[in-house]
């Protein structure tokens, strides 16, 4: 069965998806979302979401969005990723929260504001002050990983691919990876996998394009 994955190479979001169905081995196809364009606002977009978010997965047979939603439905499809038992599993869960409401959240926004809103609108307190989130949620990362090679059991699992999922993007923000020395091994390690792409190289959509 071929998926349709509704997203845009920008978003980390899109790329929480994007990954696992490429590690997964799904059959997948990319559908460009306009974002910057303002299609997510569009009538005919927000038939397709009401929430005028990407990503969106579309299969035969149901429609589905929000990134952790994608995620479990393709451990739930696969069986990879999720964790080896329930224990795992209800982590991998964990981490998939933690990042939502404390790494993607930040990441995603103070991106955003530093490099995709226009100048006169990025107010320096707010942009200081979500940098400051930033570093936070990537010392909760960095504790964690200097004790064990991935978040969850032995392998790689969607509590990885979520938290990393922004942390590979080349628009500054407050991260540098070598500033996090265990941060940066672990990105190594997710980038190592055998089929991992960038998010530029895996979605259509880049600066770039609308340089």
């Amino acid at each position: 069965m071929t998926l349709k994955l509704h997203c845009f190479g920008e978003s980390g979001n899109s790329y929480k998806a994007a990954l696992p169905l490429t590690l997964a081995g799904l059959d997948w196809t990319p559908e460009w979302v306009d974002f910057f364009g303002g299609e997510a606002r569009s009538p005919a977009y927000r038939e397709l979401n009401s929430m005028g978010e990407a990503p969106v997965l579309v299969t035969p047979e149901f429609t589905i969005s929000q990134s952790g939603v994608i995620q479990q439905w393709i451990i739930e499809e696969t069986g990879k990723f999720g964790g080896q038992d329930k224990s795992q599993a209800r982590e991998v869960l964990r981490w998939q929260f933690w990042d939502n409401h404390k790494g993607s959240s930040q990441f995603g926004m103070t991106r955003f504001i530093a490099n995709f809103l226009p100048e006169k609108h990025r107010n320096p307190e707010v942009l200081a002050f979500l940098q400051g989130r930033v570093k936070a949620a990537l010392a909760v990362l960095e504790g964690e990983l200097e004790t064990r090679d991935w978040l969850v059991g032995d392998g790689p699992t969607m509590a990885d691919f979520s938290a990393c999922a922004y942390l590979y993007y080349p628009e500054p923000f407050g991260f540098t990876r070598a500033d996090w020395p265990a941060i940066d091994a672990w990105l190594s390690r997710i980038s190592d996998i055998e089929g991992w792409q960038h998010p530029y190289d895996l979605m259509p959509g880049s600066p770039a394009d609308r340089a």
